[in-house]
C-alpha cells in the first residue's frame, strides 16, 4: 500500500521516529497515574503534550506519535470516564497536528498509536478475538477519521491480538506498522516465537513491522533475528526499532538509565547497518536523544 510514510521512506534513507511520551510528561511534572497514565496529560495538561511533539520535531523527528497510547475505550471504563474516550483521542491528534502547523517548511508524519487493550506485560489479560476485533477496530477507525497519517499499532505481546489490531488497522485504508516486544530470548512475553510473530503478520501486509521497549543492550540481536526473518519474504518488508533506556524504578519513582545519549546513538548507528529504516526511541528517552540521534543519522540536516 502506497501513502504518506512510503513516499517519505522513499526519499530518505532513514526516517527518525520520535522518542517516548508518557516517561517525558512525568519528567515535566506532569501526573501519569494509572489507569489513564499518558492519558491523564489530554485532560490537564494539553499543552504539555504539544510542546512535547514540537520539541521532538525541533530535534529532528520525521515522525511524532500520537498520545493515543492510554485512550481506548477499556482504559476510561475502568477510569469511569468512558464517555470521554473519543475526545480525549481527538484532542490527543489535535495536539500533533498543532505543533506539526508550528513547521509548515518541514514534511512531518503524524502516526496514531494503538496500544495493547490491557497492560502491555500482562499477556494473560488479552481479551477474546471478538473483544480485541471490537476494541481495535473502534480506535483504528477513529484515529483514521481523525487525520492520522500512518496507524503504529505497538509494544504488542501476543500474537492474536497483533492480528487482531493489524486487521481493524489495514481495513482503514491507512499504511500499518506493526511494532513487537519480546524478551532477550526472542520469545514475545506471550510466549510465542518473534518468527512465528512474524509469519502471522506477513500475511496481513503491513507497511512495516517493528520492535520496541527493550533494552538496546539486548536489542542488537534481535534485530539480525527480524532481518533474517523478513528477507525470507516477498516482498521483502522494511523494518523499525525504538528502544527503552532503563526501567521504572519503583523505590525512587523515576526511570533508571541503562545507556546515555551517546551510547543509544551508537546502538542505532548498528541498527541502521543492519538495516532499519525507522528509528526512533521508546520508554525514558527524550528530545535529546532524538537530537542525539539526528546528528548521526542525518548529520547535514540536525536540528533544522
Amino acid at each position: 500500500m502506497n501513502g504518506p510514510l512510503t513516499h517519505l521512506l522513499a526519499q530518505r534513507s532513514v526516517l527518525i521516529l520520535d522518542g517516548a511520551m508518557g516517561t517525558e510528561l512525568e519528567r515535566r511534572g506532569v501526573d501519569i497515574g494509572l489507569p489513564l497514565w499518558s492519558a491523564n496529560a489530554l485532560v490537564h495538561a494539553p499543552e504539555v503534550v504539544q510542546q512535547i511533539h514540537e520539541d521532538y520535531i525541533t530535534a529532528d523527528a520525521d515522525i511524532i506519535t500520537t498520545n493515543t497510547f492510554r485512550t481506548n475505550r477499556r482504559v476510561f471504563q475502568r477510569a469511569g470516564i468512558a464517555d470521554r474516550s473519543f475526545e480525549l483521542t481527538a484532542r490527543a491528534v489535535e495536539c500533533a497536528q498543532l505543533a506539526r502547523a508550528r513547521f509548515p517548511d518541514r514534511t512531518i508524519l503524524i502516526a496514531g498509536s494503538v496500544a495493547p487493550v490491557e497492560d502491555c506485560y500482562r499477556p494473560e489479560l488479552v481479551p477474546s478475538i471478538a473483544e480485541l476485533e471490537d476494541e481495535h477496530g473502534e480506535q483504528t477507525e477513529r484515529l483514521a477519521r481523525l487525520g492520522v497519517d500512518v496507524l503504529l499499532i505497538e509494544t504488542m505481546t501476543t500474537i492474536r491480538e497483533a492480528v487482531a489490531a493489524c486487521t481493524a488497522a489495514r481495513a482503514t485504508g491507512k499504511e500499518v506498522v506493526v511494532s513487537f516486544t519480546c524478551r532477550k530470548d526472542g520469545t514475545l512475553y506471550g510466549g510465542e516465537p518473534l518468527s512465528e510473530a512474524v509469519s502471522a503478520l506477513a500475511l496481513l501486509q503491513p507497511t512495516m513491522l517493528s520492535l520496541n521497549c527493550i533494552s538496546p543492550r539486548h536489542l542488537t540481536p534481535l534485530i539480525r533475528q527480524l532481518n533474517d526473518l523478513l528477507s525470507q519474504l516477498q516482498p521483502r518488508s522494511p523494518f523499525a526499532v525504538y528502544a527503552n533506556v532503563g526501567k521504572p524504578d519503583v523505590r525512587e519513582g523515576r526511570m533508571t538509565r541503562d545507556v546515555n545519549e551517546e551510547e543509544y546513538a551508537a546502538f542505532a548507528q548498528q541498527w541502521r547497518a543492519l538495516g532499519a529504516s525507522i528509528i526512533g526511541g521508546c520508554c525514558g528517552t527524550t528530545p535529546d536523544d532524538i537530537r542525539r540521534l539526528s546528528t548521526v543519522l542525518h548529520p547535514t540536516s540536525a536540528s533544522r
